[in-house]
């Protein structure tokens, strides 16, 4: 027999009565927060980051997706955002949204995830949906989330109810948020899935239930790494036909007109953002556990990982080219985000590659329209340092300019025309000319 609250917590699904709470309102947490508040809940996001918690009291959003005004619509329609994690008992709700690094072994680091399930089991009551949004590897609901709720003294599918529902974000894209995608929700019980989906049909563009939380961890792990495993292909590739003085950027081309079987993945300076660079080696490192090798995938995250080396190598011989040390000469780097048009820097292979160079003694500099400042990095110390203006004067001091990240705002025919040397990873200069000399790399 469950807890009466939990059958009470359908119907307030049900009619958009019920209180939502999130904690983690990053790039995941504060979009979701939208739109599950614009789908009808009242909608509390607790962060224990003050800063972004008085931001969003005040108004103005720290997200480039997010605008300031929809941060006012939010707050004048049943939002409201907290790091008093007290308030977590008037949920009826609770979604987790928090981050899920490596640690410098490469395993998994959940301390936000049982760090946020102990703030809850601290607060928990009868007839309370959890549910967890943080990638991670399958069995984390059951075996890590689980029985630090359960220390309540509370019981799954008694008292409360547990879900786990992958995230699907796409930072930047106008296409791809929650409102139009298809949404996988496992329960850990069939009225923790039922409670599940009521609460995000109406927010999603389609439900899909599974038969288990560890199926909807898995699938999320398929998705992140399926493109992994296709980037480090055409990156390997990219370092096969460079040495035989092939074009990758034409090939793709070439191949993306074959109408099936072929889906175009594009290389680059290594990988970045949350989940492709660290997803794969949760896998592997679960893999371990179970005394599997996934030697694929972890072929994949070697070759990844290991581009802003090449990407160095070529810089370095393009130097040697025109009699230059890599050592004090100026290189711009051109994108700090980890993929064009956002704002998210987040495992940016920009950040490697300055301190790459940094390490051999250049004076480097960056330019980024949609970072103008650098934030505070996990592995890296650039925080404060600021973006550039980009100018005739400010490129032509370079003696290389190292693109990174191929944004829409990049004025590239100024690039062109001032620049002595440009490394282009991203096959963003394809078409123009000037006196610049251009290395693809």
């Amino acid at each position: 027999m469950i807890h009466p609250a939990c059958s009470t917590l359908l119907d307030r699904l049900i009619t958009r009565q019920a209180h939502v709470g999130i904690i983690g309102l990053g790039y995941v947490g504060l979009p979701l927060a939208r739109a599950i508040q614009r789908s009808g809940f009242p909608v509390v996001g607790f962060d224990t980051d003050i800063n972004k918690v008085q931001s969003l009291q005040a108004g103005q959003s720290y997200i480039q997706t997010i605008s300031n005004d929809d941060v006012r619509q939010m707050r004048a329609s049943r939002f409201a955002a907290t790091h008093d994690f007290d308030q977590l008992r008037e949920q009826d709700a609770i979604i987790i949204c928090v981050p899920t690094p490596l640690t410098p072994a490469r395993e998994p680091d959940l301390s936000y995830i049982t760090r946020s399930s102990r703030e809850i089991a601290q607060r928990i009551r009868g007839g309370q949906l959890i549910v967890l949004e943080s990638t991670t590897y399958p069995t984390t609901t059951r075996t890590v989330v689980l029985p630090l709720l359960e220390e309540s003294g509370l019981k799954c599918g008694l008292d409360f109810l547990l879900a786990y529902s992958p995230e699907r974000e796409d930072p930047g894209s106008r296409t791809h948020s929650i409102s139009q995608l298809p949404k996988v929700v496992g329960g850990m019980d069939p009225v923790s899935l039922q409670a599940a989906c009521e609460l995000y049909r109406g927010v999603a563009a389609e439900v899909i239930p599974v038969s288990s939380p560890e199926i909807a961890e898995a699938t999320k792990i398929l998705e992140n790494t399926y493109r992994a495993v296709n980037i480090a292909l055409v990156n390997e590739l990219k370092i096969l036909y460079d040495s035989m003085g092939i074009d990758i950027w034409e090939v793709i081309a070439a191949a993306r007109t074959k109408p099936f079987g072929f889906q175009a993945f594009t290389p680059g300076p290594g990988l970045g953002g949350h989940c492709i660079p660290i997803d794969p080696f949760y896998l592997t490192w679960l893999a371990r556990q179970h005394g599997q090798s996934t030697r694929f995938i972890e072929l994949a995250g070697e070759i990844n990982t290991r581009m802003p080396l090449f990407v160095l190598g070529k810089l370095i011989d393009a130097l040697n080219a025109e009699r230059k040390p890599l050592s004090n000469s100026r290189i711009l780097l051109i994108g700090m985000a980890y993929k064009k048009n956002v704002d998210d820097p987040r495992e940016s292979p920009g950040f490697e590659l300055m301190h790459l160079l940094q390490e051999r003694g250049a004076i480097v500099e960056y330019h980024d329209p949609h970072i103008p400042v650098l934030p505070r990095m996990r592995k890296y110390s650039f925080e404060k340092m600021h973006s550039v203006e980009l100018t005739a004067f400010t490129v032509s001091r370079q003696d290389a300019v190292l693109i990174v990240t191929d944004h829409d705002l990049i004025d590239w025919q100024l690039l062109a025309n001032h620049s002595r040397l440009i490394l282009d990873t991203r096959n963003a200069m394809a078409g123009l000319n000037g006196p610049a000399r251009i290395v693809k790399a």
